[in-house]
């Protein structure tokens, strides 16, 4: 990268980490109503740092819900454009007892920020837009035409977003979009993301009887529906981990040669990863395929959680008239959403326990996707993130998904660059969580290096 940009970075970083300390301030939880006062105030932040960062035509769009925020420079004519992703909405910061620090308060333990949302997806979002700073401020233009599109709800499912760029392609038009909602495979190694798993989000509710009854009175009789739910969810999937609903495993395209091959030169130790990120005392699934690929290349079913009957102090001896189970299911590339939900739907009516009725609710959905190591900005992405952290740059899938990227390709037909700089043990979605603060300074100067790359 420019000499010049990376001194302007230098010379700004204490700035620029508490920028990104008052944004974390913002308990934009897009799932708590409480809190979308919050999640608004985020994206008016964001939406002034744009325009202090030089970016132009700045909009704070109302939805339904949560705002999106866009955001364009479009001055450098004949090159190519990119269209720039992230969310600023955070989960929950619950259990708050577990957190050694405040969430909502940032603070720099062992070369870390402690805050929720540090890396899921501030830290990262905000890079982007402090690229775009450094460049404009450096050279007075962009090397490349860019678009910003950020939205307040990522972690609920992003419906919003998906709408909008559905109904505007024309304005959202790009060669490639970038995303920093990612990690890197293990700190200093400079990783693209080329796979990730679709998503099927539904809710399971089971009815028995018209109300709770008395358990001794009825016990033996009446249908329990927490027990029913149980004993279906039990149903789908066997104790070797292969999941039991048929068609599940429909158009499931194994990883080729090739790729596996790749897989097998990345640092990887089974029982440190059992150890140090699982933590349980044993790993499951399909024990026949690798941890890579069971997390990256397989379909899964998991249950996040289940609702229902008595769970207070104390006894309370009652049958549950209902109970409602959280459940997903992770899609690998070209199987289908629909396909997959009218599967789940068939097994639960054909295995329904007797007297339990069940409905089944889809919360969202998103399909798995490749990205082609092939174009010509993913070539430019690898290089200048090598040329950054000074190692060969590796690709690796995701089990995760992020829809936006599916939108993307289905809407404006472009594929997505995922260079994310986090790390695995930044704890996602749990109390702790943390970004590595060189991480963000360095994705800075990634960001702005490929940028200026991309033009050429």
């Amino acid at each position: 990268m420019s000499e010049a940009i990376d001194r302007y970075v230098a010379h700004n970083e204490g700035r620029f980490l508490d920028e990104l300390k008052e944004l974390l301030r913002i308990p934009s939880v897009s799932t708590l109503p409480d809190h979308n006062a919050d999640t608004t105030r985020a994206a008016e932040y964001c939406a002034a740092k744009m325009k202090i960062a030089g970016l132009e035509n700045i909009e704070v769009i109302k939805t339904a819900r949560h705002p999106l925020v866009y955001a364009d420079w479009l001055h450098a004519p004949g090159k190519p454009t990119v269209l720039c992703y992230g969310h600023f909405d955070v989960q929950p910061p619950d259990p708050l007892e577990l957190w050694e620090s405040p969430p909502f308060e940032p603070t720099e333990r062992n070369g870390n920020l402690y805050a929720r949302g540090s890396a899921d997806d501030k830290g990262q979002m905000y890079s982007q837009i402090k690229a775009i700073e450094a460049l404009h401020a450096v050279n007075g233009k962009l090397p490349v035409n860019v678009k910003f599109l950020l939205e307040g709800e990522e972690e609920v499912g992003g419906l919003s977003v998906a709408e909008y760029v559905e109904k505007n392609p024309a304005k959202l038009k790009a060669d490639v979009a970038l995303v920093c909602d990612t990690e890197m495979y293990e700190d200093g190694l400079p990783t693209l993301n080329i796979g990730l798993r679709g998503l099927v989000y539904l809710e399971i509710e089971a009815r028995g009887p018209a109300r709770d009854l008395h358990s001794g009175l009825y016990g033996g009789a009446a249908p329990n529906a927490v027990f029913g739910l149980v004993e279906l969810l039990a149903k789908a999937k066997d104790a070797k981990g292969r999941i039991q609903i048929p068609g599940i495993y429909d158009d499931v395209d194994p990883p080729s040669a090739e790729e596996k091959a790749s897989w097998t030169h990345l640092p990887f130790n089974e029982a440190e990863y059992l150890a140090s990120e699982v933590g349980s005392t044993a790993l499951t699934g399909e024990l026949e395929y690798s941890v890579f690929e069971r997390t990256w290349a397989r379909p899964t079913f998991e249950v996040h959680g289940i609702a229902g009957g008595f769970t207070g102090a104390g006894a309370k001896t009652v049958i549950p008239a209902k109970a409602v189970a959280k459940v997903s299911v992770r899609l690998v590339p070209h199987q289908n959403p629909e396909k997959i939900v009218a599967s789940v739907k068939k097994f639960v009516k054909e295995n329904a326990p007797s007297g339990v009725a069940f409905e089944v609710r889809v919360l969202s959905s998103g399909p798995g996707l490749m990205v082609n190591t092939d174009h010509p900005a993913i070539r430019v992405a690898a290089k200048a993130f090598s040329d950054i952290f000074g190692k060969a740059t590796v690709y690796t899938r995701s089990g995760g998904s992020i829809p936006i990227v599916g939108d993307f390709a289905k809407h404006i037909g472009i594929p997505t660059i995922l260079m994310g700089f986090g790390l695995p043990d930044d704890g996602l979605h749990s109390p702790n969580e943390k970004y590595k603060i060189r991480n963000y300074f360095d994705g800075i100067r990634t960001l702005a290096h490929f940028l200026e790359e991309y033009g050429k």
